[in-house]
């Protein structure tokens, strides 16, 4: 019997070597750890994509001279790759092309006879990797990643100088669109929201920076912008720009003060008085008063240890170094979705001198202002009061115009943006008195006699906001 047993586990055995069980055909299973430590079955994760290539055009050898286009020699001279590299892309920084040859991700396309196992693992059987001091061949073409051409782009945006910065075709005629007046003094845009106003290590299309590269129309330095005139990134509206030395220096004395500006001229100080900024802007809920001056210092405070600053009302006491601010408001017409349209006279020019006055001062924060009219936001859509009619006080739902393009950021879309635009100016007209060698003539050059002593400029609103208007402006008076 045992005999037996030991016969039938020899035959078992005997038959599972011949016919040994088939494979499972399933996919194979692969067991993830994420970050929070948790195995989770599933297929692997794909690998890295295909790094994208840039070819250069064929290497143009054989003949007489020099092989780099533009270069002459008096006889024939070797070319390396790392040479040709970067003749073809000259405004790329060489250590930029430098660094792509020393981490091997320079490529150059091979013959037959140069193809290898290696290669052919790497999905580069068609390429083969060089070194900078390669000598080029005649129709030898060079393959390196497309990095190489974006650290152009970011080099060029690290330093912020008029000099270093080109702006393209669509950028120049962009800013040119903007521009509502030019003379020989100043120069006049329009300014649309959300493009910064001053240029610094992480910002590079500001206003300041663009205009002085693309605006200059011939002149020796393109225009600058006085420190003291100044709008927010959010907001847009009339910008001034002086063209030269002469015109620059009275627009800051201008936007400084009034009187810091005036001269021995009554003629020119007249101008002068005459100054005016009205901006136009759509707050949440309607002032008090329909119209009044609002007298109330500002002061900056310090926020996460120094790295951000906000604007707010100075204590009485005034020993936080407060600044004077004062602004004249007036609202032009009645409550509709909650808002009310009013125009803002700033008599000072303070940072943020407007969104703090209408925010604190008013109690009533223009739409968009998310930085200092946070709460007033969340509770005006939450709760959103009713509208009344002008003269029969007695609500009515507000109804959309039909054929109105809703645009992002007007007054119906959740977010809005923010709704606060420089709309008129008024100034002196400084090319009256300025000659165009510099030379400042107190009562006007005799030349431009016939030339107005003063220049009112209107800048049309922001797509957003005329979506606004037009939804509000069946009451306004």
């Amino acid at each position: 019997m045992l005999c037996r047993r030991r016969r039938v586990g020899a035959a078992v055995r005997w038959l599972s070597r011949l016919a040994p069980p088939a494979p499972a055909e399933a996919d194979p299973v692969v067991v993830r750890v994420d970050g929070s430590n948790v195995a989770r079955l599933g297929k692997p994760k794909p690998g890295p994509r295909q790094r994208q290539m840039l070819s250069l055009p064929p290497f143009p050898g054989g003949g007489d001279g020099d092989p780099l286009p533009g270069r002459k020699a008096a006889a024939p001279r070797r070319v390396t790759a790392v040479s040709w590299v970067k003749h073809y892309l000259a405004d790329v920084p060489q250590e930029v092309v430098q660094a792509h040859f020393n981490k091997r991700l320079v490529y150059s396309e091979c013959s037959d006879h140069e193809v290898s196992v290696e290669t052919i693992k790497s999905q580069k059987h068609h390429l083969k990797k060089i070194k900078h001091n390669d000598v080029m061949e005649p129709g030898m073409r060079i393959h390196l990643p497309v990095s190489v051409a974006e650290g152009e782009i970011k080099k060029r945006y690290e330093t912020i100088p008029t000099a270093t910065l080109h702006p393209n075709k669509d950028e120049i005629e962009y800013l040119r669109r903007l521009v509502i007046h030019k003379d020989s003094a100043i120069l006049v845009l329009n300014k649309p929201p959300k493009v910064p106003m001053k240029g610094n290590l992480p910002v590079h299309n500001s206003m300041d920076v663009l205009a002085a590269a693309a605006l200059s129309y011939g002149n020796e330095e393109g225009p600058k912008l006085p420190q003291v005139h100044r709008l927010d990134r959010e907001s847009s509206g009339l910008l001034l720009f002086g063209r030269t030395k002469e015109s620059f220096t009275r627009l800051h004395w201008l936007f400084t003060s009034v009187n810091l500006a005036k001269t021995n001229s009554q003629v020119w100080n007249a101008a002068c008085e005459a100054y005016m900024q009205r901006y136009w802007a759509l707050v949440i809920g309607t002032p008090k008063e329909r119209e009044g001056i609002i007298s109330a210092p500002l002061s900056k405070v310090l926020l996460d240890d120094g790295k951000a600053e906000r604007v707010i009302l100075a204590h009485p006491s005034g020993i936080d170094g407060a600044q004077e601010a004062v602004t004249a408001y007036r609202v032009m017409g009645p409550t509709i979705h909650g808002c009310s349209w009013i125009e803002l006279r700033p008599l000072t020019g303070r940072k943020h001198q407007l969104r703090v006055h209408c925010a604190e001062a008013l109690g009533t924060p223009i739409v968009g202002d998310y930085k200092y009219g946070w709460f007033v936001h969340q509770r005006w859509k939450q709760n959103p009061q009713p509208d009344f009619e002008p003269f029969t006080g007695e609500p009515y739902k507000l109804r959309r115009p039909e054929g109105l393009e809703i645009q992002k950021g007007s007054v119906l879309s959740k977010v809005p943006l923010l709704h606060l635009h420089c709309r008129e100016m008024v100034i002196p007209n400084i090319a009256k008195f300025l000659s165009s060698n510099g030379e400042w003539h107190e009562n006007g050059a005799p030349w431009s006699k016939e030339k107005p002593n003063l220049l009112r400029f209107i800048a049309p609103m922001p797509a957003h906001m005329k979506i606004s208007w037009n939804i509000m402006s069946s009451y306004l008076v």
